[in-house]
């Protein structure tokens, strides 16, 4: 499990900001950093950063939330649900449907990628999306053994690698098996996605029905359909704080920098409830890069302001304790309000007693 994002926050760079000095796109830097990126994009994003590249990585283990069985034709496939959303297949079980070795037996060979894409006439194929999925994903099982997996988006990755190199006439008499075999995996894919299967199998897809009928529930309760009167939501104090974090000169103006507004929404209303962002901005569309109201005139006066102001007197606690340090303000901010972006079981009944 990778920090970029939370280095990020606490360098006050953005995801935009950062792929234009590394020479990417924004798309392929978030595709990066949602999966596992590879030895190359890690040691450009730890040079732009100017971090050691270890850095990058939580020591936080990963561990299995739910674990589960695929079917694929005759194969089946251990898979688990992790701690961070990363859906893995176990790597003995990635090696078992290619009928292949840990290892290759060929001397042409690319070091560092497992015996299943190593074939160097295979590697016209392989994208750097995939080289991050190649990367062993070290887990704790849910009795507590380990275990290493591998992304379970890699399986049709895999099969595209072999059944392009059959159609550009690259593959070897050895290696037409593999491309058959990907074929009948492909086939067994082909009305449904990894992550669904992966989800149906470890029982994570009941999980997240219940979460969304909950959070529907909380969205009834906490905004309306149309814009309130507006008042004053946000005191000062919460943008004096951030000033002074940010080591800014304090003048109490309301005209503030646009990164404000972006701070706001990963300090409040992305730590509030998950999708609470997307449903407002629903509900408050832009119009030509404007809104007409501030999102929080669609907070029910009832609970949803209540719950705003709750956060808010939360966060300036926490600003207090942090000594004017935005690093330590972050990092404590994510250990008491952490990003709410899973529904899984983050509401309880208090949520909707009266």
């Amino acid at each position: 499990m990778n920090r970029i994002k939370e280095i990020l926050k606490e360098k006050g760079i953005t995801q935009k900001e950062l792929a234009g000095q590394i020479g990417i796109t924004e798309a392929a830097l978030n595709r990066g950093i949602n999966s596992s990126p590879s030895k190359d994009l890690s040691s450009r994003i730890a040079k732009a950063l100017n971090v050691p590249e270890d850095e990058l990585y939580s020591k936080e283990g990963l561990h299995a939330l739910y674990e589960g069985e695929l079917t694929i034709g005759d194969k089946v496939i251990p898979c688990a649900v992790l701690n961070d959303g990363t859906r893995v297949l176990t790597a003995s079980s990635v090696f078992e449907a290619f009928d292949r070795p840990r290892k290759g037996k060929a001397l042409d060979r690319v070091d560092q990628m497992p015996a299943f894409l190593d074939a160097r006439n295979l590697q016209p194929f392989v994208d750097e999306e995939l080289i991050g999925w190649t990367k062993l994903i070290p887990y704790k099982s849910l009795n507590r053994q380990s275990f290493q997996g591998y992304n379970a988006r890699i399986l049709r990755a895999i099969c595209k690698v072999y059944i392009d190199a059959r159609k550009s006439g690259q593959l070897v008499k050895s290696q037409e098996r593999f491309a058959q075999i990907s074929e009948s995996i492909l086939y067994a894919l082909s009305d449904t996605g990894i992550i669904a299967l992966v989800d149906e199998a470890t029982g994570y897809d009941k999980v997240k029905t219940r979460a969304k009928d909950e959070l529907q529930k909380f969205f009834a309760k906490a905004l309306q359909d149309n814009a309130g009167k507006w008042v004053k939501t946000f005191p000062d104090e919460f943008f004096e704080s951030i000033y002074r974090m940010r080591q800014w000169t304090w003048t109490g103006t309301s005209k503030r920098p646009s990164v404000i507004g972006r701070w706001i929404i990963d300090i409040v209303y992305d730590r509030i409830a998950p999708d609470l962002l997307t449903e407002l901005e629903r509900r408050n569309p832009s119009v030509n890069g404007n809104r007409r109201y501030k999102h929080h005139q669609f907070l029910t006066d009832g609970f949803g302001h209540p719950k705003l102001q709750q956060h808010i007197e939360g966060v300036l606690a926490i600003a207090r304790i942090s000594g004017n340090n935005w690093a330590r303000f972050m990092h404590n901010l994510d250990v008491a309000y952490p990003k709410q972006y899973s529904t899984i079981e983050i509401f309880g009944d208090e949520y909707f007693e009266d």
